[in-house]
């Protein structure tokens, strides 16, 4: 059964463009339907000392299930190469499960709708562009009413790139 799912994708060291755009690639072969927002440059959150980052939010549909998505996911991020030492430190790309269908999973290693996908502007700003009706399992409330609740509180997106 196919399933839609969207990706948070982020890079901010090397060619962070390119990397994204290589990890789109890699997504395709993992999916039979793909859409991708515009890149926006972003500004660090949490560890505030590295560069900015390039952030898009991928939707897909699959047969993977959620499982199988993440570990496809974590290979892909593992052939991207560098990745600090520091939790939420520079890396050259980060993808994260933002939502799977309608699941809620809350495990030690996988939260699904992403824990803090609704107090990120990075991420809704491109998950509204290109499903701005969207469902968030949790929240009851579209991605657009999520980047409405959010837009001016924590200004990190700096623009399209």
């Amino acid at each position: 059964m196919q399933v839609e799912v969207y990706l948070g994708l982020g890079s901010n060291l090397g060619d962070k463009r390119g990397n994204i755009q290589w990890a789109v690639e890699r997504i395709r072969e993992i999916s039979t339907e793909l859409t991708v927002s515009s890149f926006y440059e972003t500004a660090p959150v949490g560890v505030t000392l590295q560069p900015a980052f390039v952030n898009a939010v991928c939707g897909m549909w699959t047969e993977l299930s959620v499982f199988e998505l993440l570990s496809e996911l974590r290979d892909i991020q593992q052939k991207a190469g560098v990745r600090g030492p520091v939790l939420n430190g520079p890396r050259a790309l980060d993808v994260d499960i933002l939502l799977y269908g309608s699941l809620v999973v809350d495990l030690l290693h996988l939260t699904v709708p992403h824990p803090r996908m609704a107090e990120r502007e990075f991420v809704l700003g491109p998950l509204a562009e290109i499903a701005p009706g969207v469902m968030h399992p949790v929240a009851m409330k579209t991605s657009a009413e999520l980047l409405a609740d959010l837009v001016g509180a924590t200004p990190n997106c700096i623009g399209q790139v």
